[in-house]
């Protein structure tokens, strides 16, 4: 990694880590006051190499914070569970609806916890498709997953 990425890591982790909810654009323009011109995919990028997760604040903008930077209740003004608005399967894959910018929070917390020891997630901008263990407890794992927020 170059030295000027890496003073951007730095940078774009101390604003990340202030506490301060930051959207893409809020991010970029700390960035460029620090003297680093970069693009909202350059942002987007470093974002998800840093493993930060996005939410939504009480105006419903997307924002971003380190996982383990500030508890989970000062994030969102609504708990894990309100942001599910849907669980469906196929018999062999649970997807989870949840609503806009939510799906990463809501993934990470299904990844750490590994409720009925579901193999892993992949999380879109408001989806989440869970890999369970076994297909033939898929409805026990969908509970499970309910139990967990």
């Amino acid at each position: 990694m170059s030295p000027a990425v890496s003073e951007r890591f730095n940078i774009l982790r101390k604003i990340l880590e202030s506490g301060k909810n930051s959207t893409q654009e809020d991010i970029r323009d700390m960035l460029e006051a620090k003297g680093h011109d970069v693009n909202q995919s350059t942002i987007s990028r470093d974002l998800r190499k840093l493993g930060a997760i996005k939410g939504t604040d009480s105006k419903g903008r997307t924002v971003y914070r380190l996982s383990d930077s500030t508890p989970e209740t000062s994030f969102a003004s609504q708990s894990l569970g309100d942001l599910i608005l849907n669980i469906l399967h196929n018999d062999s894959m649970i997807v989870i609806q949840t609503t806009p910018g939510s799906a990463s929070l809501v993934a990470r917390h299904l990844d750490m916890n590994k409720p009925a020891d579901i193999l892993g997630t992949i999380a879109g901008d408001d989806t989440i498709f869970v890999a369970p263990s076994k297909e033939y407890t898929i409805k026990q794992t969908i509970t499970e997953i309910r139990e967990s927020f």
